[in-house]
């Protein structure tokens, strides 16, 4: 196995032989650590911090007998969770075989996987496991219904640049919302209920808190450093509702780093990083608006970036531009994880790891420039201090209305196609010609459950390739001929030519 390697301190935790007995606990090369039994028949120590890269052995001694692992390496441990996108395995990915055999060369990465159990109070231990401490290899990585690939390829390429030990710790299952993952007290901040009503007709977890109670609150006594998630899919489609997850998110995630930090008597880090994958396309229909282009804003707390004021030491891959359509296991499993783990990858580097090799975002919008006589917009990303590659005319919106206060909900207000019509290397100008409405409230990019085709979205970022994330603005309406928009503020501004 892998534990957290120092200066935080590994927990290892069992059961005893009775209440008040004694269990002696070994580090190889550091003194013995004496425990006694509690009265839950269970006993934890905190063992010495580990910065080498060698095999270390464990032994557990007490009047019931002694217990010793053996090759246990001390390196960086990542829980990897969410729903189907994060449990497809390895057997599924692009270029699967040669994935597959590349494993044996990665030794020094170990992979763990939880059972699929659900529970409707909290254990303190799992239920199951699916598949024990292992060596990545053709029958641990790629047996059927196996090992994650966006955790393991997540792992090997952030080994490839730690070049130390990596664990990684699958905890996942299909078609579950968020809700099951989270425990009751984030629930209540969201003012979510949180009575159980077991599964659905699938029999699926969809209940509050059944997955957070057997599948991830047993693995919060662990030292980790961080953790990723790729789930947003079962929010996103009816009869759930996608806007509470600029809530429920965030809430998520702060319950979490709060149980991991405290359960593991403070070792993980009460900010530990968090990862995201901001959800990838699903049908090829291009006029699909709702759904998943909810949930990708609310992934973000409704900031469009991460990390955020909401959202503290968090990082994203955006995949909207990472279509498969044509996928065995349908189109919203897409085939591509490699992309994803690249892009998890750069972010993870540089929130994670404070390793600033440069951008690691996509382009941003950061300021608006309003021509009411040539019906354009100006759109400047990152204060001019990037270059951007427009690779399609597609995907801005502006939202036409009678009524200037309007949010763009009402009947009276539409969204329209608004072309880019000229760039350089820091703005596009987009064409609002078509709005017959008197007033533009609001501008949207990329708001479509599938909004481009393969990595042909229409802003990239010529530094590191990453596409812009999709965003929505509302836009204060001007008193002069022309305006800036400064994020939700309007400046109006005597422009001399």
């Amino acid at each position: 196995m892998v534990l957290q390697r120092g200066p935080k301190q590994a927990i290892i935790w069992g059961y005893g032989p009775t209440p008040g007995s004694n269990v002696t606990v070994m580090l190889s090369g550091e003194t013995p650590i004496s425990v006694k039994v509690d009265e839950g028949n269970t006993w934890k120590v905190k063992l010495a911090a580990v910065t080498d890269t060698k095999p270390h052995t464990i032994t557990a001694m007490s009047s019931a007998g002694t217990i010793m692992l053996s090759d246990v390496l001390f390196g960086d441990v990542w829980i990897c969770s969410g729903q189907s996108n994060m449990e497809f395995i390895m057997n599924h990915v692009d270029n699967a075989t040669e994935e597959i055999a590349d494993a044996v060369n990665y030794p020094d990465i170990r992979i763990f996987t939880v059972a699929m159990e659900s529970s409707t109070v909290p254990l303190s231990d799992l239920k199951s496991v699916e598949e024990i401490w292992s060596l990545p290899n053709k029958e641990t990585l790629g047996g059927d219904g196996f090992f994650s690939a966006v955790c393991w390829l997540y792992g090997k390429r952030l080994y490839n640049k730690l070049k130390y030990p990596i664990g990684l710790v699958a905890s996942t299952w299909g078609g579950t919302p968020i809700e099951t993952w989270s425990d009751k007290a984030a629930l209540k901040k969201c003012n979510i209920p949180t009575f159980n009503n077991e599964m659905n007709v699938s029999c699926v977890p969809t209940a509050p808190s059944l997955l957070w109670n057997a599948m991830m609150f047993p693995l919060t006594n662990m030292t980790i450093y961080g953790a990723i998630w790729y789930q947003g899919e079962a929010n996103a489609i009816p009869p759930a509702n996608p806007n509470t997850y600029n809530c429920t998110f965030p809430a998520m995630i702060s319950s979490w780093r709060e149980n991991f930090h405290l359960n593991s008597e403070m070792q993980t880090d009460e900010q530990f990083p968090f990862g995201f994958v901001q959800l990838g396309p699903w049908r090829n229909d291009s006029t699909i608006s709702t759904g998943f282009p909810d949930v990708r804003w609310h992934q973000t707390a409704d900031y469009g970036y991460v990390p955020n004021a909401k959202m503290n030491k968090v990082f994203m891959a955006t995949a909207m531009d990472l279509p498969d359509y044509s996928s065995p296991y349908g189109g919203i499993h897409p085939r591509d994880k490699q992309d994803v783990a690249d892009r998890l990858l750069l972010s993870g580097l540089s929130v994670a790891y404070g390793r600033n090799s440069g951008k690691y975002q996509g382009p941003f919008p950061t300021k608006y420039f309003m021509d009411t006589q040539s019906k354009t917009y100006l759109i400047t990303y990152d204060d001019d201090s990037a270059e951007i590659d427009v690779r399609s005319a597609e995907g801005f919106e502006v939202c036409c209305s009678e009524d200037k206060s309007s949010d763009c909900n009402t009947i009276d207000s539409t969204w329209i196609a608004a072309p880019i019509t000229d760039h350089d290397k820091q703005t596009v100008s987009i064409s609002y010609k078509g709005c017959a409405s008197p007033y533009v409230v609001a501008i949207r990019y990329a708001w479509r459950e599938s909004p481009c085709s393969f990595k042909k979205c229409a802003v990239y970022s010529i530094e590191n390739n990453l596409p812009a994330p999709p965003f929505i603005q509302l836009i204060a309406q001007p008193s002069d001929k022309l305006l800036y928009h400064y994020g939700n503020v309007a400046i109006p501004e005597l422009i001399k030519h």
